[in-house]
């Protein structure tokens, strides 16, 4: 099912996007405890606003898989599934 959320054009360019699974096991093979696994800092886009408030399109599309900061976006639960919403330039990378 596609998420029916847009982020609003006119204010800075936002994106929102679906983190990527924490780590369960380390390449050694011991588990972690959901205590001690640290928060995704990789994720794909699902939704980019049309344009910011100075005409600028965004640079990411929908199906980019990103890299941004740990602690970066605001968390948001849609339909028992946590997503972030961010501003674009808090996006450090695109993975190719």
């Amino acid at each position: 099912m596609a998420l029916n959320l847009k982020p609003i054009s006119g204010t800075a360019n936002r994106v929102i996007v679906e983190p990527a699974a924490a780590e369960e096991k380390t390449a050694s093979g011991i588990y972690i405890p959901d205590t001690a696994k640290e928060k995704p800092s990789k994720g794909t886009v699902v939704s980019v606003s049309d344009e910011d408030s100075e005409g600028k399109k965004p640079t990411v599309k929908v199906g980019d898989v990103v890299l941004y900061g740990k602690y970066g976006g605001t968390e948001l639960p849609i339909d028992g599934k946590d997503y972030l919403i961010m501003r674009e330039n808090d996006i450090y990378a695109v993975v190719q």
